[in-house]
Formats: C-alpha cells, structure tokens, sequence
C-alpha cells in the first residue's frame, strides 16, 4: 500500500514538473533560493526553466536539486490578513534578476553570466571549492575582498562582484571570451605567464564547457552562429564606450583566480 502511495507521488510529480506554467512560476531549489521563469520541461536528468515566454532564454537545472515549483501571483497587493511568520521570512533570492541587473551594469549578456555561474558552482550558493573559492561565482577571499564583498555566500553580493570581475577581465585581454573565462578559472598571471590559455586539462575544459552551454543558449534563442567568435562578438559587451564604473587601472589591480 505505501509503495503505491510513493509510486502514485512520484508519478504526480514527473507530471507536474512536465506541464508547461501558465503564468510565471518560482523553481524553489534546495540550496535555498528560487528561480523565475515561464515554463519548463523535463529533458533527461535536467529540468529546462523558460526564463522567457519566447523560450529565447532558458537554464538547465538538475531536476534532483528542485525541491518545489510556486505559482507566482500576479497581483501585487498583500493580503490582508499575513501570518505572523511571514513578517520574519526572508524574501527568496531570485537569481534571474540578480543575474540580470549585474549583467546590465556591466553590459554583459545574462546568458553568458550564467553560464559560469553553472560551470563554477552548479547554482549552489554555499559552494566551497577545495582551493577556497565561494559562492556562485566562486570568489576567492582575497578576489572578494578586492571587489568590496564582505561576504561571498551572499548570493547578490557574489554575483554581482562576479560580472564585474569578468567584466574586468574581458576588457584586459580585449574582448578575447576564451582568455577571459580562462584567467577566470586559473588567474589572469597563468594568461600572462603561457601568453594565452595554460596548459592544464582543468582549464582547457572549463572554458569548453561554458562556450558549449552559452552557444546552446543562444541557438536555441537563433541569435548566433554555431561557434562564439573569440573577440567582440555582437552579443559581448563592445569596447566603447566602456562598463559604468571599471576603468583599465581596476582591471589590472584584480589579479586573484577565483579557484
């Protein structure tokens, strides 16, 4: 009898996270926070999120780390009448618009954002690297404390001080996306010290790995080629004018990897 009850559970629950949302849904993950988005579909072990109606942006998230799905109300208006709980919940991290406003700031695609935030923590906000990076974009200490981040589990602070750091990077190898994610993962001297992409398996596939999943990204949304152009493609931030705020002397000064 119970093992009826479980399989009738599961079942309920492959068919709910199967159904496309009628209107805006919250993916409530396990670590904590909550991703909006419009629809979503099963494909494999992951579970897509539609951040947009037009599917021209969407997330892959391993189905095992969703523990819920919240239909979103669209009507602003409290009620009248809240728990008393309610008044002492934190309002849930919402990493599509913090990805969105970082990227604005520092006219990055929140695509591409994305992409390392997925290849450095997987989502996982308390994510520790064995070298001591942390957070969603995996900061070092001292790369956090450089970028004026107190503290790098903070998800928005991370996020934030992340794009700008890529930003940062970006700009120091002019617009070249491959040595920039490379200096990301190994260090902007690894770059300097081999003139280009280091030698080491780690990094050569995890620059891999994020051009792979921002190119799936943007031809599915039929904005881009089947291969990212290395320097300046359209959708990169162009060279002029530059970012709000990051001017060639930050660039140089942020010399830390991030793991």
């Amino acid at each position: 009898m119970n093992r009826s009850i479980q399989l009738g559970l599961c079942a309920a629950l492959l068919i709910a996270l199967a159904l496309p949302c009628a209107a805006a849904d919250s993916a409530v993950l396990r670590n904590g926070f909550s991703i909006r988005h419009q629809r979503r579909q099963i494909i494999g072990t992951v579970t897509r999120l539609y951040i947009d109606g037009d599917q021209s942006s969407f997330v892959d998230i391993p189905t095992a780390e969703i523990d819920h799905f919240e239909a979103l109300s669209d009507d602003p208006t409290p009620p009248a009448d809240p728990q008393p709980a309610a008044s002492t919940t934190a309002h849930p991290f919402d990493l599509t618009e913090a990805v969105k406003a970082a990227s604005g700031t520092y006219k990055l695609d929140p695509d591409l954002v994305t992409s390392v935030i997925r290849a450095e923590s997987g989502f996982n906000v308390r994510a520790v690297s064995p070298k001591g990076a942390q957070g969603l974009m995996q900061l070092m200490p001292q790369t956090a404390s450089q970028l004026g981040v107190r503290n790098a589990f903070d998800p928005q602070a991370n996020v934030e001080a992340g794009t700008r750091y890529l930003r940062e990077l970006l700009e120091r190898y002019d617009f070249d996306l491959v040595k920039a994610l490379a200096a990301y993962n190994a260090g902007p001297q690894r770059i300097d010290q081999y003139g280009g992409v280091p030698p080491y398996f780690e990094t050569k596939a995890y620059v891999a790995r994020i051009v792979r999943d921002f190119n799936q990204k943007k031809i599915a949304a039929g904005t881009v080629p089947n291969k990212v152009p290395s320097k300046s493609p359209a959708h990169l931030p162009a060279k002029n004018p530059p970012a709000p705020t990051v001017t060639k002397a930050q660039t140089k000064s942020t010399t830390t990897p991030t793991e």
